[in-house]
């Protein structure tokens, strides 16, 4: 089934304990891509380069299978980020942030886009999210992240994004930022009063917890040893949440809004699996991606990632949580 994200594209310079890179292709919406590329190749790609992006970049974008019919290329520089890293892994100091041509990027979708069932709407301006959501059909599920910056300068549009996806993704100090609420089981609850049916609190090395109006789940981060690069971990986590999520089917649609009540369809209509149990098992592939994510710079450790090595570490997760 496919999906498409809306985000950044980018060239990013990292330093860390570990090293440094420069100019390594990030960027949200690519780092959710490749994650969730390996559950489904029918992944569809809105952003904005500028005439100085690789052409490697993109040949392995396409090698994943990414439809990059809505990336535009116009002339100027690529929104570029520079960052470091100490021995707080954690936090980044930013360096540098040249926003370029992703200053004036408004998401245009193409017409054979608007009818995905599925998107992930990165943490860019929320209005744009908001454009996006109006540009498109008939939309099963929504997943939405977003950042301090949107909280602090448009807090008030942010909220009224939220109103309309399932799936509402920040960490946990994003999530005391916009509720105001130092403990994260209040501020969780607080944000699923504003419209979404489930809220995901990234805690970093302390993996994650999500609630719904009727569960809680908290999944632990997986135990690693060395840490190289801990940018994109969040993005590529989604990826490997909704990717994990589009790969899977059931003939009935949990998603209840407003008085709507659960529908449940025939054959000839499936919706992708959106029962609690498989949602558990999303957060946790996403949490395996996220892991391997972080043992190399950029994208490099997904490069020469199987879906052998992901299974296998699912399995860890399963027998490390298992009691």
């Amino acid at each position: 089934m496919s999906i498409l994200v809306v985000g950044s594209v980018a060239l990013d310079s990292v330093e860390t304990p570990s090293g440094r890179i420069e100019n390594a292709l990030g960027g949200s919406a690519t780092y959710f891509s490749v994650a969730a590329s390996f559950f489904t190749r029918e992944i569809k790609l809105v952003g904005i380069v500028g005439d100085d992006f690789p052409q490697e970049h993109i040949d392995f974008l396409l090698s994943r299978g990414i439809d990059l019919t809505g990336l535009e290329r116009v002339s100027g520089k690529t929104f570029y980020w520079s960052g470091r890293y100490g021995d707080n892994l954690n936090v980044a100091e930013t360096l540098s942030t040249e926003l370029n041509v992703f200053e004036e990027f408004a998401p245009k979708l193409p017409e054979s886009y608007r009818n995905v069932k599925r998107v992930f709407l990165a943490n860019i301006n929320p209005e744009l999210q908001m454009d996006v959501l109006r540009q498109m059909k008939d939309v099963e599920l929504a997943v939405c992240d977003t950042m301090n910056l949107w909280i602090s300068e448009r807090k008030a549009k942010l909220l009224e994004t939220i109103k309309h996806v399932d799936v509402f993704v920040l960490n946990d100090a994003e999530a005391r930022q916009l509720t105001g609420e130092s403990n994260l089981n209040k501020a969780a609850k607080m944000v699923l009063n504003y419209g979404p049916s489930r809220v995901i609190i990234k805690k970093g090395e302390h993996g994650s917890v999500t609630f719904s109006k009727t569960s809680c789940f908290s999944s632990p981060a997986y135990p690693l040893e060395n840490i190289v690069d801990p940018t994109g971990a969040g993005d590529t986590f989604a990826g490997g949440f909704l990717g994990y999520l589009a790969s899977t089917q059931a003939f009935e649609n949990p998603r209840v809004r407003g008085d709507q009540s659960k529908k449940v369809l025939g054959a000839s209509a499936p919706r992708g699996d959106l029962s609690e149990s498989n949602v558990r098992k999303a957060i946790v592939y996403g949490t395996v991606l996220a892991s391997f994510n972080v043992e190399d710079f950029s994208l490099n450790r997904q490069r020469s990632l199987t879906r052998a090595e992901i299974e296998s570490r699912f399995a860890e997760m399963r027998a490390i949580t298992e009691f």
